[in-house]
């Protein structure tokens, strides 16, 4: 637990030195997307890591909270930092509904019916022109008064900031929730429902808590989108977003809360650096998947952790064969 802690202050000690070191806009955009995607694939492996159901519609709460901070700054002039909040809360009321009716559901049924959750509400988005624009989405988003002056360079140093304080929220939840009673009993509901069960333990009531709390950081985190990329549509809903989080997921271990971390910051500067490769690019994200489910099962940070359980384990002791006993009627 120490390493974990310490692996994740350090991340957010470079990542807080990081916007003084370097001054290019392109870079500190990779950056900003990197946290932003860290904050994603940190709330599905919530659900996907710790509770054990694969949900194929975060995207949901990822559109839900982005639809929501848009309409309420386009057209009803909220500030940023109340859009954000609420967005998360909205998300999170939706993953209350989504959970209460999909988390009866095991195995392939609850990944198919999440699934048409998110796709459910992309053809919401898609034909709800009143309020959503339909297909055109809802560009323009109201930019904060502050960045007014502040520059192409200074907007993206603002916008990292408040991705650096969305990731920095998005952890210490995390963390306070996979230590403490509610995540062990939904880390016993992964390992065996039935043998939780037997000692008391309520798996809908876990499954369902880190359903809604992946869900309010996913639903803050599309809030924050829609605020940088100044336009939300109905793409925001399609399953691009959630292959991206499940790679990074997989990639960098699912069950820790350093993996999401490293998932995102692999996977985001191989999608840019193969942007030109599209075929090529989709080819060998799956590959690299394949070899992680084959090879790495547990990610690359679960290798790294169960290899440094291995090198810290003390060493057995050899124990002294006791000496054989005298025979009967034999003088000691």
């Amino acid at each position: 637990m120490n390493f974990e802690k310490n692996c994740l202050i350090g991340w957010m000690v470079l990542a807080a030195v990081f916007p003084l070191l370097v001054q290019d806009q392109y870079i500190l955009h990779i950056a900003i997307m990197v946290l932003f995607y860290a904050v994603l694939a940190s709330s599905l492996n919530l659900v996907v890591g710790y509770v054990g159901e694969f949900s194929l519609g975060h995207t949901a709460f990822l559109g839900t909270g982005a639809y929501a901070a848009a309409i309420l700054s386009a057209q009803y002039g909220w500030p940023l930092w109340a859009t954000i909040p609420v967005a998360g809360l909205l998300a999170a009321v939706m993953g209350l509904v989504i959970g209460a009716l999909t988390l009866r559901l095991q195995g392939p049924f609850f990944v198919i019916v999440t699934l048409s959750f998110a796709e459910v509400l992309r053809l919401v988005a898609d034909n709800w022109i009143g309020l959503t624009n339909g297909p055109m989405g809802i560009a323009g988003i109201p930019q904060p008064a502050i960045l007014a002056e502040a520059g192409n360079l200074g907007a993206k140093q603002f916008y990292y900031a408040i991705a650096w304080v969305l990731l920095a929220l998005t952890l210490y939840l995390s963390y306070r929730f996979v230590h403490s009673n509610a995540g062990r009993a939904a880390v016993a509901v992964r390992e065996n429902r039935y043998v939780a069960q037997s000692i008391g333990i309520r798996p809908l009531n876990y499954t369902m808590l880190a359903l809604v709390l992946g869900a309010l950081l996913s639903g803050m985190a599309g809030g924050f989108y829609a605020h940088y990329i100044s336009f939300v549509g109905p793409e925001v809903f399609r399953f691009a977003f959630m292959v991206s989080m499940i790679i990074m997921v997989l990639i960098g271990g699912k069950g820790t809360l350093v993996g999401p971390l490293v998932g995102a910051l692999l996977v985001t500067f191989l999608e840019e650096y193969l942007r030109e490769a599209k075929e090529l690019r989709l080819s060998l994200f799956g590959l690299a998947v394949i070899g992680i489910v084959l090879f790495l099962p547990r990610g690359l940070m679960g290798w790294v952790m169960q290899w440094r359980g291995r090198a810290v384990a003390p060493s057995p002791v050899a124990v002294p064969a006791p000496e054989p006993e005298p025979a009967p009627g034999r003088p000691a």
